[in-house]
């Protein structure tokens, strides 16, 4: 790869180590960089107990940074045809507007209505934060014109690098540092602190530049604006990064977790392409473009896979797939970039195209396809768009002519498409002997044609179809699968079992046994055994034959059989979609069957509840786990203050905290002790003497503000070691010095497994 752009030479040693101020560019940049990317997820987690932190609402939440972004670069570009002078002086101006919006709080607007929440959360985010963000989002192209406005200052493309350090840097201190650290009235109070900071710099890096009356840029003057191909081709390339980030946030957060600390993952590495491959390290990025192909083949090989995706392995892989293909792809970027005289038009462009993924992966993608299909498309459009240098030249080591090498690609392929089909015909589910042994042939196949873009991409989409990728698609034309805005939700039959399941992603959301004698017994976490069967079983003998009920999530809908003549319950969900799955009888029957006409609202839960009328529920049953995603907004102070407002005063709430991830007793252990409740858990083994195998452990939460009550749920709560005991309820484990869940103050660093974190487990 060059190492300068066309029309821009190199910077001389001498005139580069004199060029005035080249610290203060440096510094503003890092600055503007990192206030951009802290105000994310600071934003993100001021927004939950809005809307919660389903993975859409943060792919959503990237798509208005985008295009702010892009608001901001068109911006800068349009400042470039004045002086410099003129510049800084508009530029100043508008940063004292933008400050009229600090600190950073959430607008007051009406929540969204049941489906809604696609333009909502768009909404929400520009009335927040837009006018700051898009003044601040100009700083990278605009302190980079300022630097190349002085005849000795070089190339100013290197300083992108620094600014996509300093942007890494604000994303990962977030759930590093700041989160577990600081309240958010303080976050704000400092993110405010840190835009008075970047104004002076900004001012000072002016008055570095203020005597000259217009740039110079002697070395590109005469180089042609770049045609329109060649901006078309800009776009392409920084499309595709963006998306597969999006997309690889959708995997992540469904099945592990819809937190800061992974939503910043995919857009950590993704930044930290740019710092590679817009820097001197140009061997590095090399290397990297080399290896590309390869982690395609192997890595994005699997892109099609809709059974086993929640594995740790798979995710870690996935990310480093992510960053690879950025790396290759911005470093193919850093080597098509023209001349400083089109720097803002070069980023102008660039951010067209991360808007451009943004708006494929989080906004189109969920509403045309019923599965993730945009992470394997994008996988391939990497694969059309890489350089492919060929890793083996088998055709220059045989001396065959390019007919004759043509020709033997051809068979190549054909063998790997005989090779999928046997793939496809042998898959079961699960990788076999037979599958791994085709696998290896194509991958290795895939690695001769490398030199052959149309090859190549011919043989990773085979590889798609033969790993799983042909059930996938299959599954498309069932109806069995439908996606919402907040998740990919899949019925399936289980005939030799007599089973229908629900899944979200790869966990199991629900079950139903379709013979007639069983098919309303509880199942999955809702076992007669369970801390909710035991409880629900109870209402009647606790709060009379008029028990009023709330449920928080519908799931399937298998609590509903729970429900006995002249109670009353009502059930909260706020996916519409889940709701129809539920309501069809040819899914599943528990509504159908058992409380046909129980009311169902559709909203958020916790916003839902508060507008209830107090004193209204004997129980209140939480069960709004979305895949392994915690509802943090849930498990607050106010939110269990919400739910207590509704409650009657010996009313019981009943948390489910089951999860892969997360410890969550030390939570509700704190949030009964500061509320001098009494709080008991009941730790279900699950499957043992389980008949048919549809019962799963399960971990529920009961807290009541009298003792009474909790003591007629319980009948007296067991020591610790009894906790596998049928029907005992036990102490929480309460852990010294935890600090009480708020909207205003949530760590989730604290509750984290870090075994299964690192360990995973395969479904």
């Amino acid at each position: 790869m060059r190492s300068t752009p066309r029309g821009c030479s190199a910077p001389d040693p001498v005139s580069d180590s004199s060029s005035p101020r080249r610290w203060l560019f440096v510094l503003t940049i890092l600055v503007g960089s990192f206030l951009l990317f802290l105000v994310q997820p600071m934003v993100a987690r001021m927004v939950l107990p809005k809307l919660g932190g389903a993975p859409a609402v943060w792919n959503s939440a990237m798509l208005v940074y985008q295009a702010l972004l892009l608001g901001g670069y068109a911006y800068a570009h349009w400042l470039g045809r004045f002086t410099v002078r003129r510049q800084a002086t508009i530029h100043l101006a508008l940063f004292l507007v933008a400050a009229l919006w600090l600190p950073i709080g959430i607008a007051e607007i009406a929540p969204p209505a049941p489906g809604q929440e696609a333009l909502w959360v768009p909404l929400l985010l520009l009335a927040s934060i837009g006018p700051v963000f898009f003044v601040v989002s100009a700083q990278a192209p605009l302190m980079q014109r300022w630097f190349a406005a002085d005849a000795r200052a070089g190339d100013p493309y290197y300083l992108y690098a620094a600014s996509n350090l300093g942007s890494f840097a604000g994303l990962i201190s977030y759930p590093a540092l700041v989160e577990p650290a600081m309240p958010l009235a303080a976050q704000s109070w400092g993110w405010t602190a840190g835009y008075a900071l970047l104004v002076l710099l900004v001012a000072g890096t002016a008055a570095a530049r203020w005597r000259g009356a217009a740039e110079a840029h002697a070395d590109d003057a005469g180089e042609p604006r770049p045609t329109l191909r060649r901006q078309l081709h800009w776009l392409l390339i920084a499309a595709v990064p963006s998306g597969l980030m999006l997309s690889t946030t959708t995997h992540l957060t469904t099945d592990i977790v819809a937190m800061p600390l992974l939503w910043v993952l995919p857009l950590g590495l993704y930044l930290l392409s740019f710092v590679i491959a817009f820097s001197r390290l140009q061997r590095a990025t090399q290397i990297v473009t080399l290896l590309a192909p390869v982690v395609l083949l192997s890595v994005g090989g699997l892109g099609l896979l809709s059974s086993g995706g929640g594995s740790m392995t798979v995710a870690l892989a996935s990310l480093a797939m992510l960053f690879v293909i950025a790396v290759a792809l911005h470093g193919y970027l850093y080597h098509l970039r023209p001349g400083a005289q089109h720097l803002t038009l070069f980023y102008l462009i660039m951010s067209a195209g991360g808007v451009l993924g943004g708006l494929f992966a989080a906004l189109f993608a969920p509403l045309i396809f019923d599965w993730v299909y945009e992470h394997p498309l994008l996988i391939l459009a990497a694969a059309m768009l890489l350089p492919l240098p060929a890793l083996f030249p088998w055709d220059k080591w045989l001396g065959l002519e390019d007919k004759t090498a043509r020709a033997v690609t051809v068979l190549l392929v054909a063998v790997a498409a005989f090779g999928a089909w046997h793939m496809v015909d042998d898959w079961t589910g699960r990788v076999d002997k037979a599958v791994t042994v085709w696998g290896i042939a194509i991958f290795v196949i895939g690695m001769l044609v490398i030199g052959w873009r149309w090859a190549f991409v011919s043989v990773l989409a085979l590889l798609m179809i033969g790993v799983g990728g042909w059930d996938t698609i299959q599954e498309s034309f069932t109806g069995a699968r439908v996606r919402s805005y907040f998740g990919v939700y899949t019925v399936t039959d289980y005939p030799e079992s007599n089973q229908r399941r629900l899944a979200h992603g790869t966990t199991l959301h629900g079950l139903q046994r379709t013979d007639a004698a069983h098919r309303r017994d509880p199942t999955t976490y809702y076992g007669h055994q369970s801390g909710v069967g035991l409880t629900l079983d109870k209402v009647e003998a606790l709060a009379g034959p008029n028990a009023s009920v709330g449920i928080v999530g519908l799931g399937a809908g298998t609590l509903a059989c729970y429900r006995k003549p002249g109670q009353r319950w009502t059930i909260f969900e706020i996916d519409p979609v889940m709701v129809e799955i539920a309501r069809d009888p040819s899914k599943f029957t528990f509504l159908s069957d058992c409380a046909g006409d129980t009311p169902i609202v559709i909203g958020d839960a916790r916003l839902q509840i508060a507008q209830q009328p107090a004193g209204r529920f004997d129980v209140i049953v939480i069960d709004a786990f979305s895949s392994d995603a915690i509802p943090l907004h849930l498990l607050t102070r106010e939110a269990i203050g919400i739910y207590a407002r509704a409650m009657k005063p010996d009313g019981i709430l009943l948390i489910h905290i089951s999860n892969r991830f997360f410890g969550l007793e030390p939570v509700l252990a704190e949030e009964a002790r500061a509320r001098g409740w009494t709080a008991a858990i009941r730790m279900d083994p699950g499957p043992i003497g389980d008949e048919y195998g549809d019962l799963t452990g399960s971990n529920w939460v009961a807290l009541t503000a009298t003792p009474e009550r909790m003591n007629e749920l319980t009948g007296g709560i067991r020591p610790r070691k009894d906790a596998m005991d049928p029907d005992a309820w036990v102490p929480l484990e309460a852990r010294p010095g935890f600090t009480r869940w708020t909207d205003d103050y949530a760590s989730t660093l604290p509750v984290l497994i870090w075994k299964n974190i690192i360990g995973g487990r395969d479904e």
